[in-house]
């Protein structure tokens, strides 16, 4: 009998007890998706700033002040300070705050911003957003519930390049009459 001897039994078996390796940290996402959320849901993110070719995205705990400059399609959820440029479509999430005066070909606004936009092709202010500044478009969309203080103009060109010439009313009328009769 065994149970209390000093000798170790030959034939007990000997458990081994398996390494636990610590869990590796996710590697670095390259291009940060932009989804898109729903209020059951929401979506918690690093503070990313990421470029490439299929886009950039600017997350909601990054702060940049300065000049950003964008190729591809954009989308700033952070504090912006400075000028934005954006040769492709540029939206600002609910979360952004910019102050910062912005170009690009589409704007998206769904946050806040606080200076002057200028689009090539068109300007959406979404419900949750609130603007002050002022909008050069040519399309202009403002929904219901949104914020918007400043002036707006709906064509992109110079005023100084376009020749506009004005009659007053009695002219116009003459003028109209005369050709009618010619």
């Amino acid at each position: 009998m065994a149970l209390f001897s000093k000798e170790q039994d030959r034939n007990a078996r000997t458990e081994t007890v398996p390494k636990v390796q610590p869990p590796m940290p996710p590697p670095a996402p390259s291009v940060a998706p932009v989804a898109a959320t729903s209020p059951e849901k929401p979506v918690v993110r690093p503070a990313v700033a990421t470029n490439s070719s299929s886009g950039a995205y600017l997350d909601s705990g990054a702060k940049i002040s300065g000049k950003l400059s964008f190729e591809g399609p954009t989308r700033i959820d952070g504090q912006v300070d400075g000028e934005i440029y954006a040769k492709d479509s540029l939206t600002i999430g609910e979360s952004a705050v910019v102050t910062a005066q912005i170009k690009a070909a589409s704007i998206v606004v769904a946050g806040k911003i606080s200076g002057d936009i200028s689009a090539t092709s068109r300007i959406e202010i979404r419900p949750s957003a609130r603007v002050i500044g002022n909008l050069v478009a040519p399309v202009l969309v403002v929904h219901e519930g949104a914020t918007f203080e400043g002036h707006c103009s709906m064509s992109p060109e110079a005023r100084d390049e376009r020749k506009v010439t004005m009659f007053p009313k009695e002219e116009r009328l003459n003028q109209v009459a005369g050709q009618k009769q010619a």
